[in-house]
């Protein structure tokens, strides 16, 4: 059986040997930013579990970035060892690796969420938050400061910096991270963006910021090398961001040099009502890549298989990205690849575990010649 899920994808330079990634998924696992055991063997797996492309967590481009204390970081040079040595092991097993390049905005200086998250107190190490406007996310989270001039001139050299990190730390993609609530997504939606100056009010104005960061990090990351932009489609909320707005956008970000919307949605207000159900997001997706004629990923609470199959051999995205899944499953890639009837990619020290149909393991148990 032939499967489009499996079949390779190719952007600039770089091929995906299959149309599966692993989502970037946040561990606040992490100590000053910095990579670890934790990350290496967490990511390793789901390397060794066959997916085509692994992005890393969203990785700070600055320490006020941060979702959490505990989060991954990009925003210092002595950050790029521990990136590399991920990268190394996961390239060992066959899969490209991009990182998702971040920041938080109003979102920031909470704790790690295991046992409730909550914001950090100064004397915990809390910070001062920045944002488009003064607006608290929710009750519980610190209202923001206002980025002036001088201040989203500073992010933007943020995320430049962080870009020429990842390129030494070896990384085969870069992703911005522009949706679910934090920053960029903040200068985009009126909901959070009540500013007055060029920055805000207009469509032109609000995407003003994630089109200057588009720009400064496409200049930086090497040409033959693929950008991705994470969006959020709609706020799920009266007067927030649109659908409308993201193809518009994303039609601007691909004549900057994007090759890739990663395709997600809402994260900016805490009342937005979100129909959640298995592929609810799979719509947005399509609809980007039909209407702004760029390669898409889809994501969103796809766990099976034949679903997966569905949507790119349908035409509604060019990847999936899965989460939830491989959490539960590592290995749910060469999983999928027995459930579709295509052959697996099986690390080559686990055969033996591997399905009696896989060619490889037929050869491992046969008698040994004397």
């Amino acid at each position: 059986m032939s499967s489009q899920l499996f079949s390779p994808l190719t952007l600039r330079s770089v091929t995906f040997s299959n149309r599966i990634g692993i989502s970037p998924m946040c561990q606040y696992s992490s100590e000053d930013g910095f990579a670890n055991d934790w990350h290496l063997v967490h990511l390793g797996a789901r390397a060794q579990g066959g997916a085509g492309a692994v992005i890393l967590e969203a990785s700070a481009v600055v320490p006020e970035g941060r979702i959490s204390i505990a989060d991954l970081g990009i925003w210092k040079d002595e950050h790029i060892d521990g990136l590399a040595r991920i990268v190394r092991f996961l390239h060992s097993q066959g899969t490209r690796v991009g990182i998702q390049l971040a920041h938080a905005g109003r979102k920031a200086s909470m704790s790690a969420p295991f046992g409730g998250e909550r914001l950090l107190a100064p004397g915990e190490g809390g910070w001062k938050t920045v944002a488009p406007s003064a607006i608290a996310f929710a009750p519980g989270y610190d209202t923001p400061e206002a980025l002036d001039a001088a201040g989203i001139r500073r992010v933007i050299d943020a995320f430049t910096a962080a870009a020429v990190r990842a390129k030494k730390a070896g990384f085969d993609f870069v992703e911005i991270h522009g949706a679910h609530g934090y920053l960029l997504h903040q200068f985009l939606s009126p909901l959070a963006n009540q500013r007055t100056d060029a920055y805000g009010g207009s469509f032109q104005n609000r995407t003003r910021l994630a089109i200057e960061v588009t720009d400064a990090v496409r200049a930086a990351w090497p040409a033959q090398l693929p950008l991705f932009v994470r969006l959020s489609a709609t706020d799920w909320a009266e007067g927030g961001w649109t659908p409308d707005e993201t193809v518009e956008l994303a039609k601007l970000l691909k004549a900057r040099g994007a090759d890739l919307i990663d395709v997600s949605t809402g994260g900016l207000v805490p009342h937005a009502k979100i129909p959640v159900a298995p592929g609810f997001q799979v719509p947005f997706a399509a609809r980007l890549r039909s209407e702004a004629a760029i390669p898409t990923a889809a994501v969103g609470l796809i766990t099976q298989p034949t679903q997966a199959e569905s949507i790119v051999a349908g035409g509604e995205a060019d990847m999936v990205l899965v989460a939830r899944a491989v959490l539960h499953d590592p290995y749910w890639p060469v999983h999928a690849a027995e459930a579709l009837g295509v052959e697996a990619s099986w690390p080559k020290q686990y055969l033996r575990g591997a399905p009696r149909h896989a060619p490889a393991r037929a050869a491992l148990e046969q008698p040994a010649t004397l």
